[in-house]
């Protein structure tokens, strides 16, 4: 029996190509974007079994009636991926609220709400996956990235005690964090602080110029990512957290063998705190 899925952000990059290799697999997909009509060719590809949408996650009303299609249109959801998202740079000093709030109100809040409009769909198929997309910047803060690794903590944290409520039912989660692949993210995904303070030219500066350098010319393959992603979802214990590539592990491994470090360094004076016995 095929799967369904309803995947956000489809216009390009990870979802797009997510999209593609689930149909192409024979599970049927509907295929959510801002503006569906991106999604055209998709669809006349695959017209039995793709089904596109329009989901801006930060409007009220677009996850739910995603979801309501899906069901109508395939009886069932088995597999929700939360993928729509963009990306910031700049330093915390830099940006400005009208900049860095939308980037919470789609890769927080958003994402927040689809999960919401999904998740009774989920307890009625029961068993089922979701896929939430976070990066490499929610293992592990850098400078200039400051605001967009806040809003991937909050997915981490959020999905970590979702995977908890969810398990009676069912349902896994997955939290797949992955390094640099060569989408759009660096180019039409990435929004920019426009001040620049000359004092963090050394540190956010450098940031800035990684974006221009590397646009397109990022390490990993998004169809070899997508692979995994599909193979983890597939798995009968799909695993929590799952880093892409050999950015995302290393920032992993770094982070966490200091974070011991500092712990072992400080434990002295840090674990009693308790209260004196009487």
């Amino acid at each position: 029996m095929p799967s369904t899925w309803l995947i956000t952000g489809c216009s390009g990059g990870l979802g797009l190509i997510l999209a593609e290799a689930v149909l192409a697999r024979g599970d049927q997909v509907v295929a959510t974007a801002r503006d569906p009509r991106s999604l055209g060719d998709l669809v006349a590809r695959y017209p039995d079994t793709c089904r596109a949408t329009t989901l801006d996650v930060t409007r009220d009303g677009d996850a739910a009636a995603a979801a309501a299609l899906a069901e109508r249109e395939f009886g069932r959801i088995d597999v929700l991926v939360n993928n729509a998202g963009h990306g910031m740079m700049g330093a915390i000093e830099e940006a400005t609220p009208s900049e860095y709030r939308p980037l919470f109100e789609t890769n927080v809040f958003g994402l927040i709400e689809t999960t919401r409009a999904v998740l009774p769909y989920l307890r009625k198929t029961g068993g089922g996956r979701i896929v939430m997309m976070s990066s490499g910047a929610g293992i592990a803060g850098i400078a200039g990235d400051g605001y967009y690794n806040a809003t991937k903590f909050a997915v981490e944290g959020l999905s970590e005690a979702l995977a908890q409520e969810v398990a009676p039912f069912g349902i896994a989660t997955t939290i797949v964090e992955p390094g640099p692949f060569r989408t759009e993210f660096l180019g039409r995904s990435m929004r920019i602080a426009a001040a620049e303070i000359p004092e963090y030219s050394d540190t956010v500066g450098a940031r800035r110029r990684y974006r221009v350098d590397n646009d397109g010319r990022q390490p990993g393959d998004p169809h070899k990512a997508v692979a995994v992603i599909l193979r983890a979802v597939d798995a009968e214990k799909p695993p929590l957290h799952l880093p892409l590539g050999e950015r995302a592990y290393g920032l992993a491994r770094t982070k966490f063998a200091a974070f011991l470090d500092s712990m072992d360094e400080w434990a002295p004076v840090a674990l009693p705190t308790a209260y004196d016995s009487a």
